[in-house]
């Protein structure tokens, strides 16, 4: 087999794609609408395909995949200076859930994104939450959706471990929305506002639901003929997570058969399936949100345990959000110590400490790396054990070949992609 040509510098978005550093978040198909399309690719995600030759450079100006940056002196006042070189900004911490019993059964933990979301609605002028939510008739996949109503917040409840470009979502002129998605979709978002894509306005506020990485399609279909026998074309409902915390990964077909799993082992085998720059991204708590949402696993669920959701406020704004939640009755929040964001999330503190031995293992090969600019990498890599140094190092790479990084992998569409 020929070969793919090697790739050494990013200057487009289909250099972005080609050299596995695409989040797949879908800023750059919103900053180029017309021009570039987003397209489900079973093996890796959601990725841009260049329909129109670009001119400015805008899409690859908004791209997370390649470039995330911190500014400090940019930060909200009251920022944690404990927590802030590898938690980013913290402002503050709180610990509860959905008051609506229905949201907090459907939602991941606590039901608390989708209650702040919904509560954005009347309380910051947004028009629609901007959000993923299963692809009608075809739930293997996400679109980038606009609820405005309880109801359809309800509809789309819950983890989708799954590719989704939320960004794709964001237009010009369509009016004030509220935001929910990845880490790295935030961050996309927020880099539309910034260079100009969106006004400031037409994004008021930004809910980041903590990530450790969005497997592919392919990895679903592969724990599905594990584990059943359904065919993925006849699936009516697949959940990740929901229904209880931290709920079961369920699948079920229009024949009434169904499938169940608990989350640890849906999980231990779906992460397998991240795409590369999920295991390089430094971001998985949210930094760059107006608020963050995750899961208090300082306190492992018991069996049949209501959830609940660790919020952490990024800026004043945030704060301002959840403050006014929590006075309207929408969710019960009580204040909690910092240090039980590190707490609650240690495999995501691992993670992040080990980005720097694997970018520079990326470097001395001499394949595209992206640039991370005040994050403090370097440092938080240091504070890792001997072991761990060692591993983030060599461990990747003996994985840059098995990536294939260094050569180009097309984008391959599937064939569900309408119009492709």
């Amino acid at each position: 087999m020929t070969q793919a040509p090697s790739i050494r510098a990013v200057t487009s978005i289909t250099d972005v794609a080609e050299s596995q550093l695409c989040a797949g978040c879908g800023a750059c198909a919103a900053a180029e609408p017309g021009k570039i399309r987003m397209v489900d690719d079973i093996g890796v995600g959601r990725r841009p395909v260049q329909l129109e030759p670009l001119i400015d450079g805008r899409a690859l100006s908004v791209c997370p995949g390649i470039e995330l940056r911190h500014d400090r002196s940019s930060w909200d006042a009251g920022w944690s200076e404990a927590l802030a070189d590898e938690w980013g900004p913290v402002l503050a911490v709180w610990e509860g859930h959905a008051v609506d019993e229905e949201l907090r059964f459907r939602g991941s933990s606590g039901g608390v994104t989708s209650a702040l979301a919904l509560h954005s609605l009347s309380s910051t002028g947004a028009q629609a939450v901007v959000h993923s939510g299963p692809r009608p008739g075809q739930v293997l996949f996400n679109d980038a959706v606009r609820s405005s109503s309880r109801e359809e917040m309800l509809a789309r409840a819950g983890s989708r471990y799954s590719p989704a470009s939320p960004c794709e979502g964001l237009a010009p002129g369509a009016g004030s929305v509220a935001f929910v998605g990845k880490p790295c979709d935030v961050a996309g978002a927020r880099a539309l506002q910034e260079q100009g894509a969106l006004r400031e306005t037409e994004v008021n506020l930004t809910i980041a639901i903590f990530c450790a990485g969005a497997p592919s399609t392919q990895a679903t279909l592969d724990y599905l003929e594990r584990e059943s026998s359904l065919q993925s074309d006849e699936l009516e409902e697949l959940r990740y997570r929901g229904h209880g915390w931290p709920g079961n990964f369920m699948a079920a077909d229009r024949e009434g058969r169904s499938v169940e799993s608990s989350y640890a082992a849906s999980w231990a085998q779906l992460q397998a399936g991240r795409p590369w720059r999920c295991r390089i991204c430094p971001d998985h708590s949210g930094e760059f949100a107006d608020i963050s949402v995750g899961d208090p696993w300082h306190t492992p669920p018991k069996p049949g345990e209501p959830g609940r959701s660790l919020v952490v406020a990024r800026t004043a704004r945030g704060r301002a959000a959840v403050e006014a939640a929590i006075a309207a009755g929408v969710v019960a929040l009580q204040p909690v110590p910092d240090h039980l964001l590190p707490a609650s999330q240690e495999e995501l503190r691992k993670t992040r400490r080990a980005v720097f031995g694997r970018m520079l293992a990326m470097r001395i090969a001499r394949v595209p790396t992206p640039r991370f600019a005040g994050m403090a990498l370097a440092k938080t890599w240091r504070r890792s054990p001997a072991g761990e140094l060692l591993r983030s190092l060599f461990g990747t790479l003996r994985r840059l070949k098995r990536y294939g990084l260094g050569h180009r992998r097309p984008v391959e569409a599937h064939q569900y992609t309408e119009g492709v």
